[in-house]
């Protein structure tokens, strides 16, 4: 009976030697081999999307909000736009450079939105005075008619706060440098 001892625990050992080897080689070739049974795996669940999509249009309109309000409606509300003032021609760069940023910063943001349902009813009506701004960043450059373009760029920049707010986003105005307006203003994201 002494015999019998060692062999079973040979067998048990080549048993689960066995079973540790076909385990893998077979759990990794279903893996590896979508089916209906085993569908391919998602890297973010629609929950993780709703989220970045939040988190993305909190960046986007914060960037937006802090370009319109630090180079558009602070130095308007300053008179530096006006005839005589000191600057104004470079003020006038920076507000269309500005301009250019937060329209392509909203257009982002509201393009965000649409990967939240509540998001996206909160900004429908938003986005056809996103749409109006494309127009205003050449205005600004060219002086004409500002005072028109600064209500139009703080209003709209308004309502996308407040869709956020009302959505759970609550956007903060978050200030880019002027370095990140020259560069920022023709790209998406």
């Amino acid at each position: 009976m002494t015999t019998g001892i060692p062999i079973r625990r040979a067998c048990v050992v080549l048993l689960l030697a066995v079973a540790l080897l076909v385990v893998p080689v077979s759990a990794g070739h279903a893996a590896s081999a979508p089916s209906a049974a085993n569908p391919s795996p998602s890297p973010t669940t629609t929950a993780e999307k709703q989220k970045l999509a939040k988190t993305r249009f909190v960046v986007n309109a914060g960037l937006a909000a802090g370009a319109t309000y630090q180079w558009i409606v602070k130095p308007a509300r300053a008179g530096k736009f006006k005839k005589g003032a000191s600057g104004r021609k470079l003020n006038f760069v920076k507000a269309g450079l500005a301009g250019a940023f937060a329209y392509n910063r909203l257009k982002a943001a509201s393009d965000n939105a649409k990967g939240d349902p509540t998001l996206s009813r909160m900004m429908a009506p938003v986005t056809a005075g996103i749409a109006s701004l494309k127009a205003l960043p050449s205005k600004l450059r060219g002086g004409d008619n500002v005072d028109a373009a600064v209500s139009s760029y703080d209003d709209v920049v308004n309502k996308v706060k407040d869709a956020g707010k009302n959505a759970g986003a609550d956007v903060t105005d978050k200030v880019p440098s002027l370095s990140d307006l020259k560069s920022g203003a023709n790209t998406t994201g």
